[in-house]
């Protein structure tokens, strides 16, 4: 490796080392955490966030599919779907990190279909259902996890897929290595839960789930465990259509326009 990029690698280890702050709002602290790395962002992350593109893979996008990525970062996910990303009816990429959202809005200028939104994504609805809804090592991220799953799900038309690829705590990990693990990415603001799964199972028929570990950069030995979740929104009993309702029982903005 390069000596500029082992320089901008040890700056990245830094700002892991002091952690995220603990103060202020969780748009706050991302924005304070994640400013200071957004140039290096992806190059770093690389080689520690595993199976992003069989994510991509495993959804099948397909062609004038309505797709909505919950979490998206720099928008690198654009890099993973390459040309078919001009082929969709609309692509919403949603996150809360500023500094994060100005790299994606660089890597979606000239594509028309696609809009790349400063939102939270437990409450973010689009304007009517979509086909496809992932996400990239985000739920850790968010503190509210579980409102995101429901949401992506109300999102969904009947049919839909959803994608969820992210570090998890696995049922079969002994108790020392999930808590050493638990302690390593929460002093960053990752905070993993051994709960995804299951409630993912719960909501969504399962197409495929793979639960792996993957090395860590400059923890030699160490493998860090994540999931790769693939599901698909059931049709409710009484439900027709488009209508989907989300675990909370509340309507999603596209629905309220429609019974209005």
């Amino acid at each position: 490796m390069a000596a500029a990029d082992l320089a901008a690698d040890a700056r990245i280890l830094w700002r892991l080392l002091r952690g995220q702050p603990k103060t202020g709002s969780h748009a706050e602290r991302l924005q304070a955490f994640y400013a200071p790395q957004a140039d290096r962002y992806d190059a770093f992350r690389a080689r520690l966030l595993h199976g992003r593109q069989a994510l991509i893979e495993r959804l099948e996008l397909q062609p004038g599919a309505r797709v909505v990525e919950l979490g998206c970062g720099t928008g690198s996910s654009l890099q993973r779907i390459g040309e078919r990303a001009a082929q969709f009816a609309s692509f919403d990429m949603v996150d809360l990190c500023p500094a994060l959202l100005d790299v994606a809005r660089q890597r979606a200028a000239g594509f028309e279909r696609i809009r790349v939104i400063e939102a939270d994504a437990t409450t973010w609805q689009p304007d009517q259902p979509v086909d496809f809804v992932f996400m990239s090592y985000a739920l850790t991220m968010i503190p509210d996890w579980s409102r995101v799953i429901a949401n992506a799900e109300a999102m969904l038309a009947p049919g839909g897929r959803i994608g969820v690829v992210d570090f998890h705590l696995p049922e079969d990990g002994n108790w020392l290595g999930n808590q050493l693990w638990r302690t390593w990415f929460g002093h960053d603001g990752v905070h993993l839960s051994g709960e995804h799964l299951p409630m993912l199972k719960r909501l969504f028929a399962e197409r495929s789930c793979t639960e792996r570990r993957a090395p860590v950069p400059y923890l030699p030995g160490f493998r860090a465990p994540y999931y790769l979740f693939i599901g698909e929104r059931q049709r409710k009993t009484g439900e027709s259509g488009e209508v989907a309702t989300s675990q909370s029982g509340e309507l999603p903005e596209w629905l309220r326009k429609k019974v209005a």
